[in-house]
């Protein structure tokens, strides 16, 4: 889906500039859906949360 891939290009960019840890503020918002899709694919993508 388009936030996995959005996801996965987060934590490419991310590596690519030197970052491998980051925050999640999901801003009071539940984590579920595209939210969780996005997380899960920037995990894998190897960024740390």
């Amino acid at each position: 889906a388009a936030s996995a891939r959005v996801g996965q290009l987060i934590a490419e960019r991310a590596k690519a500039a030197g970052i491998g840890e980051v925050v999640f503020d999901r801003g009071g918002y539940t984590y579920g859906g595209r939210i969780a899709a996005l997380a899960d694919a920037a995990r894998e993508g190897g960024l740390k949360f």
